[in-house]
């Protein structure tokens, strides 16, 4: 199929873009392209305009500061990937972007765009969403500063209005005594996964005072988890099988033609012991304690 007919706007400013979409309540923002040009070409999405914002200056940037990494919208997974500093400050970063589907779409697609796709299937709006980041966005109105908690609100839909722009995404840093890991179970390497776990612990010495997972592809949008009532006593065997359980009794996995219902909540028992085990080895590591 081809896309339905649009008119296309590539701005020279942030300002002339921010007008074109205040000014057609239809317009839909193109960045990298990788989630909306298929919907287009399947006709799922017909906009009247598209604002094409690869032009725009300074939106490319990524910062990292000892508490964060700022990601600007022009900035490709790849580049997020290969930065040596975003990798070091927030390590989870790193270790999610590796599963976003092939190089070749990682090296046009955008963070950024990714996270206001708003897919419950995709890495990035998890780790957002378990780190507590947040997202800048501009509106001819000014800009205004969205949680990731507040950000994700149904399938595909974020809480972004129609005249806005997503500029940056903010992502903090790993604290110290915390540790995290990411896992994920799909069909073919780079497809959607059918269940991702992303996880954060946080210790004193080998004592869990803090766990939570952020789990991707089981709900509708990115769902976080509080899990350190299960590990208060140690982890071992028992407990992260009981992390699993608590994990699935605040989600409602959902079925489609990947997956059932009860096959994901078991890919949930799964990963959540596999790689919470692994995010509490990474903070006691990141310590210097001993297993």
């Amino acid at each position: 199929m081809k896309p339905a007919p649009f008119a296309y706007l590539r701005p020279r400013t942030l300002e002339e873009a921010l007008e074109a979409l205040a000014a057609n309540e239809g317009a839909k923002v193109l960045a990298g392209g990788q989630s909306l040009v298929p919907l287009l070409s399947m006709r799922l999405a017909a906009p009247g305009m598209l604002v094409d914002i690869n032009a725009l200056p300074d939106l490319g940037a990524i910062t990292v500061a000892d508490d964060g990494v700022r990601v600007g919208a022009l900035a490709r997974h790849a580049a997020v990937l290969a930065d040596e500093g975003a990798r070091r400050v927030q390590p989870l970063l790193g270790k999610a972007l590796r599963h976003v589907a092939h190089p070749t779409i990682r090296n046009r697609g955008t963070t950024v765009g990714s996270i206001v796709h708003a897919d419950g299937a995709a890495e990035l709006p998890a780790v957002l969403r378990l780190l507590d980041g947040w997202v800048e966005v501009a509106s001819v109105a000014g800009r205004r500063t969205i949680p990731a908690a507040e950000l994700f609100v149904g399938p595909l839909e974020s809480s972004l209005r129609h005249d806005e722009i997503a500029v940056s995404a903010t992502f903090p840093g790993l604290r110290a005594a915390e540790g995290v890991a990411f896992d994920e179970v799909a069909r073919r390497h780079g497809d959607y996964a059918m269940c991702g776990v992303a996880a954060l612990v946080r210790t004193e010495g080998k004592q869990v005072v803090a766990a939570r997972a952020a789990y991707l592809s089981v709900e509708d949008v990115p769902t976080v988890v509080d899990l350190t009532a299960a590990l208060a006593d140690g982890v071992d065997t028992a407990s992260l099988a009981a992390a699993g359980e608590l994990a699935l009794a605040h989600l409602e996995p959902v079925a489609d033609l990947h997956a059932s219902a009860a096959y994901r909540a078991q890919l949930v028992r799964v990963l959540t012991r596999r790689v919470v085990e692994a995010a509490h080895a990474d903070a006691l590591t990141r310590q210097g304690v001993a297993a």
